[in-house]
């Protein structure tokens, strides 16, 4: 019985982490991971996070287009509009989760 709770537990926890990725409006194409629909890039099963690209991409992640997105070990970002809230750190016009 135990097993089954454990691996009723992963499943739950990787569906929450699939499903963690929204639909974003299109601005150009899609980036890596994402497919069109209508004015929306909806994310595959294997998306990573995203954010949408002002200036150079903040540290960890990559250049897709219009938009950044999370490389491996990549921490949640957000657009910086003057300082960074409690909790994050500055990376160029981003604030980056510590």
């Amino acid at each position: 019985m135990r097993i089954i709770t454990l691996a009723g537990i992963i499943s739950l926890s990787a569906i929450a982490h699939a499903s963690a990725q929204q639909a974003i409006i299109r601005n150009g194409s899609c980036p890596s991971g994402y497919n069109t629909s209508g004015n929306y890039c909806v994310p595959s099963s294997n998306a990573k996070p995203v954010i949408e690209r002002n200036g150079s991409c903040p540290s960890g992640y990559n250049t897709s287009g219009n938009y950044c997105l999370m490389s491996d070990g990549g921490k949640p970002a957000i657009h910086r509009s003057g300082s960074c809230p409690s909790g994050y750190n500055t990376s160029g016009n981003y604030c980056l989760r510590n």
